[in-house]
């Protein structure tokens, strides 16, 4: 006779929650890659814009059902309700938890995998490649910026980035030209307060920001003005020349 198994614990039934939460982030990212992979980047991206719309609601009513959470509109009341000073505090650690897993990412590979960093350099750059013009697309989409909009659209779209939001930097404007300067890089503080030297950081910029600059518009040309290993001013980190 098959017997009804036990339920789990409370802990048991937590971790069963939180792997579902696990294989549900590597899934989508599999099938982006293997999208990618069969049809293109710039494809993968379209259909990750309809994927997540639909995903996101999914996910926010199945929540709330079991939740007995009511919704407002599409958002859920507990967030709806929070004060505008919270909405954008919690905006902001959301943003330093995406710079800390890709950082846990890289200390991992490095130091299991890649005791010379060349291996870990190289997924980070590539990663960068991807993760810009993704970004790019993501930042237009919802400032309804149109393609091609030269150094004008590129200067609305820069302060929208992830590491925008968490890092001091500035823009300047000149008549043929936008200048990003990065003040204060969270990661190379980190490494500054405990001691470590700059991180090598030039290859994965120029990824970085030659790529988010092209799918803003694929006229824009980047030139690198100083970035670790080069030395720099006590007043920033890095400096980025973009042109047309």
């Amino acid at each position: 006779m098959n017997q009804i198994p036990e339920l789990p614990d409370k802990k048991q039934l937590l971790q069963l929650i939180f792997d579902s939460l696990h294989l549900t982030l590597l899934h989508y990212g599999l099938w982006f890659h293997e999208t990618e992979h069969q049809i293109g980047l710039d494809k993968a991206i379209e259909a990750d814009f309809q994927v997540w719309d639909q995903f996101l609601q999914t996910t926010l009513s199945r929540v709330t059902q079991t939740l007995n959470i009511s919704l407002v509109g599409d958002i859920p009341e507990p967030l709806y309700n929070l004060t505008e000073k919270q909405l954008n505090d919690l905006s902001l650690e959301m943003c330093k938890n995406w710079v800390a897993c890709d950082g846990i990412w890289f200390q991992t590979i490095e130091k299991n995998y890649d005791y010379e960093m060349f291996t870990t350099k190289r997924i980070n750059d590539t990663n960068w490649v991807r993760f810009s013009r993704i970004e790019a697309g993501l930042i237009m989409k919802r400032l309804n910026l149109p393609p091609n909009g030269g150094l004008k659209a590129l200067r609305e779209a820069l302060p929208h980035r992830q590491y925008s939001r968490i890092c001091k930097f500035e823009l300047e404007e000149l008549p043929d030209s936008l200048i990003l300067r990065i003040n204060e890089c969270r990661v190379q503080e980190a490494r500054k307060k405990r001691g470590l030297p700059d991180y090598n950081c030039k290859s994965s910029g120029v990824a970085e920001y030659s790529y988010f600059a092209h799918a803003i518009d694929p006229r824009i040309k980047l030139r690198c003005l100083v970035c670790p290993p080069d030395k720099h001013p006590q007043e920033y980190w890095c400096a980025w020349e973009f042109t047309i």
